[in-house]
């Protein structure tokens, strides 16, 4: 017997200046059901949550809660109709015992005013109780992992819950026994007739613990599906807007390395970011990552680049060993990093296009060694006109320029460092067609000229055209690779799909 809807959600539309973020959406959550919200950047999954929660108004639509028409205007409206939500960053004082995270804004007082401790206690220790959770709740709650933290903000959602719990990435910062422990409190919620909203992109969860899936993509709805219906080359063909085809006209690219490694990684990992990797860039070569988003591409490439410290193993450059590295050191061995996000980890956007340019080449050369204003305005000049950034003036603010300007500015940064290996997360995101092709001209012309690359996108084609290697990535893992004739943008979907190697014709990849 199907169960009742709890949440309908109607024709959502959603605009913001220049952009439109939801059209015309439907979307429909039952009674004691894991609903997974599946799209790639941008599919426009943020910004439905933030409607039902109240953070955006939408601007057409409706909403029905529990057979009732309801206007959400505010998070307070949302909490209110008993809308819970717990987000990826865990939002409480972590100063506070975990009885008073449990029940901050509701404790309990005392005939004559005053908190009643006592009575706090037992409540947080019934509610925890309710969920199998066994803790001290007099501790402070920074006394506990994040695992555990998360696992009180889902307490308390719950308790102030009216039957609807949207949890928006609640595993990303999780190991695989956190995981099981969080899917198997999200089943006994689900079994008490609780509603959930999974907001995820591991797809291996997704098909372990959802009932049914909504795909959006740019904006609109693709479609809602019963998990065991939707196979997963479907998922992802219906998430990118590809569709799978048997046969594919293979892109062949040219070897441009010798074969030498230059930069390798042993076993190098972070709890709730990345499992333990192997890696061999060769000297001269382009090595594409492909993955959907949150495969764990960018957090391989900020451990490299020392953005984020590695729990264990370690990286080999140039047959020197390192445990420990940071972007001063990457910087010094001769690796650059453009950031997928460049308007927050990349420019910097009070600073002049020639103040930017120049930046990474003086941290390399250190506060003692300083480029001459002189020299500073020669390599601007020439790499603004190497990569033709149209600017009115080098010394223009670099937040006044478009956002391939600012993308091609960046670049010209770390080419400035002459660097031995170029990682790039995502260089044409968020540009025009125009400044696409020019990038894309430049990888390879780089590539050509001998430079190693390493390269993050999520336009297959684009990799596919690049890349004389490709490591396909999973849920936090490396799960194969694909180079020469194997390269192709179905051989990557189809991996992905089946968590390994398409087929037999295929051997696994020996370093």
């Amino acid at each position: 017997m199907q169960q009742q809807p709890v949440l309908t959600m109607t024709g959502v539309t959603k605009a913001f200046p220049g952009v439109k973020a939801l059209t015309n959406v439907d979307f429909q959550l039952r009674r004691g059901e894991i609903h997974a919200l599946m799209g790639q950047n941008g599919a426009g999954k943020s910004t439905l949550i933030k409607v039902l929660t109240g953070v955006h108004e939408m601007d057409h639509g409706s909403v029905t809660l529990n057979g009732q028409s309801v206007h959400i205007r505010s998070p307070k409206d949302a909490q209110a109709l008993g809308i819970s939500t717990v987000y990826q960053e865990v939002n409480l004082c972590p100063n506070l015992s975990v009885a008073e995270n449990l029940f901050i804004g509701r404790q309990p007082k005392k005939r004559m005013g005053g908190i009643d401790w006592s009575l706090l206690n037992r409540k947080a220790e019934e509610l925890l109780d309710r969920l199998s959770i066994a803790l001290d709740v007099t501790k402070p709650l920074s006394e506990f992992s994040v695992a555990i933290q998360q696992m009180v903000a889902i307490a308390r959602a719950v308790d102030i819950s009216s039957g609807l719990l949207i949890l928006d990435e609640p595993t990303s910062s999780l190991d695989q026994q956190e995981v099981k422990e969080l899917f198997r409190i999200m089943r006994k919620l689900k079994d008490e007739g609780l509603a959930i909203v999974f907001v995820t992109h591991f797809m291996d969860q997704v098909y372990e613990v959802s009932d049914r899936i909504t795909v959006l993509r740019n904006g609109e709805l693709v479609g809602e599906y019963r998990t065991e219906e939707l196979p997963r080359i479907k998922l992802i063909s219906k998430m990118i807007g590809r569709e799978w085809q048997d046969e594919e006209q293979q892109s062949k690219v040219a070897g441009k390395s010798n074969g030498e490694v230059w930069v390798s990684a042993e076993q190098l990992g972070r709890r709730g970011s990345i499992e333990p990797f192997d890696i061999k860039v060769r000297k001269g070569e382009v090595l594409g990552l492909a993955g959907l988003l949150g495969s764990g591409r960018t957090e391989m490439a900020k451990l490299i680049f020392g953005i984020d410290k590695a729990d264990e193993g370690a990286m080999t450059i140039d047959n020197d060993k390192i445990r420990t590295m940071f972007p001063k050191k990457a910087i010094e061995y001769g690796l650059a990093f453009c950031p997928e996000e460049r308007k927050v980890e990349g420019i910097i956007g009070e600073l002049t296009v020639r103040e930017n340019i120049v930046i990474a080449l003086q941290a390399k050369r250190g506060l003692l060694h300083n480029l001459s204003l002189r020299k500073q305005q020669e390599i601007a000049e020439h790499y603004i006109k190497l990569l033709s950034i149209k600017v009115s003036s080098m010394e223009q603010r670099i937040d006044q320029l478009s956002g391939g300007n600012q993308q091609k500015a960046i670049l010209a940064r770390w080419l400035a460092t002459n660097p031995k290996l170029l990682i790039l997360d995502e260089p044409t995101r968020g540009i025009d067609v125009g400044s696409k092709a020019e990038i894309r001209k430049l990888i390879l012309s780089l590539a050509a000229e001998g430079m190693t690359i390493l390269m993050i996108t999520s336009e297959w084609e684009e990799m596919v055209g690049c890349c004389d290697r490709i490591m396909v990535l999973r849920d936090r893992q490396i799960i194969g690779e694909l180079s020469g004739n194997e390269i192709g943008e179905q051989r990557i979907m189809q991996m992905i799909a089946e968590g390994g190697y398409p087929n037999d014709s295929i051997q696994e990849h020996v370093s």
